[in-house]
């Protein structure tokens, strides 16, 4: 207990947040096995709804927001973002999945790079190149690895498609800085509601009481990922907490093994290792092209 409390309160806050977030992948690749893909994404994003609906109405906070259409715009693709990621993860061991979705950072500084009009130098085309080969070595193509070793193409594929569009989401984000935190997830929650409903009755799976819980535990575990991040960037600086971040590929790893039985090999560690490397280099470009305010 000592050892716990003599580590900053950010740190410990963005650990608590890695290992939400961690369980939200865990629950949703169980839920995967019996429930439709876009059933998944509507209970999470219902549960998403109500929680930060409850907030916003007892902080007396508006629901209009001052940037509608980016508020929508960010909406969309953490839509998308959401759907690809949690596909993967049905799909592929839960580490590698993960692995493949701590692409996004990379995929921001480009995508911020564009937004802001600045060119992409040497230095992010690196990054890119060093990524992508992390990204070769976890999913293992056939070609290089043979046919047991490689995961699913097309998997790996749409698990990097959901990578960019979390990076477009983020860059959104970044620009509603004047729009509460809580309005920006409301918004995100509603409009993966209302695309996700759609989709979600045209193949409906009445799931049982257990099931249920499962998806409920999917949104909750999702809520509390999101404030524990948050109260870890406010209470310790944006480098140390983003770094405290990657315990999330640990604990996906450890669900994965007790859940699942799935033992990430050597290539999973070296390619998340070369992954994480990159992406830490992108975080730092981050912070040039976003200064602090």
């Amino acid at each position: 207990m000592a050892f716990i409390t003599s580590i900053p309160l950010g740190l410990r806050y963005m650990a608590a947040g890695a290992l939400a977030l961690s369980l939200m992948s865990a629950l949703s690749k169980v839920a995967g096995a019996s429930v439709p893909l876009f059933e998944i994404v509507l209970f999470r994003s219902l549960v998403m709804v109500v929680l930060a609906g409850i907030h916003l109405r007892r902080r007396g906070l508006s629901f209009r927001g001052k940037e509608t259409g980016i508020l929508l715009v960010r909406g969309v693709l953490g839509f998308a973002g959401l759907t690809c990621f949690y596909y993967a993860v049905i799909r592929l061991p839960l580490a590698d999945a993960t692995v493949l979705h701590f692409t996004n950072p990379v995929f921001t500084a480009l995508v911020a790079a564009v937004v802001l009009g600045e060119r992409v130098g040497l230095v992010e085309a690196g990054l890119v190149a060093l990524s992508l080969g992390g990204v070769v070595l976890v999913a293992r193509p056939a070609f290089l690895f043979g046919t047991e070793a490689a995961l699913d193409p097309v998997a790996v594929l749409v698990g990097l498609a959901g990578a960019l569009f979390a990076a477009g989401a983020y860059v959104a984000v970044r620009r509603l800085r004047r729009e509460a935190p809580m309005l920006v997830i409301f918004y995100f929650a509603a409009v993966s509601t209302a695309l996700s409903l759609p989709m979600a009755v045209l193949d409906p799976v009445l799931p049982g009481p257990g099931m249920i819980l499962v998806l409920l535990g999917i949104g909750l575990a999702t809520h509390l990922g999101q404030i524990f991040i948050t109260l870890g960037f406010r209470a310790e600086r944006a480098g140390r907490a983003s770094s405290i971040g990657y315990l999330q590929i640990v604990f996906a790893a450890g669900w994965g093994w007790l859940i699942f039985r799935d033992v990430p090999d050597v290539w999973t560690w070296v390619g998340a290792g070369i992954i994480v490397g990159s992406t830490l280099g992108s975080s730092a470009l981050l912070a040039r092209l976003y200064p602090a305010r």
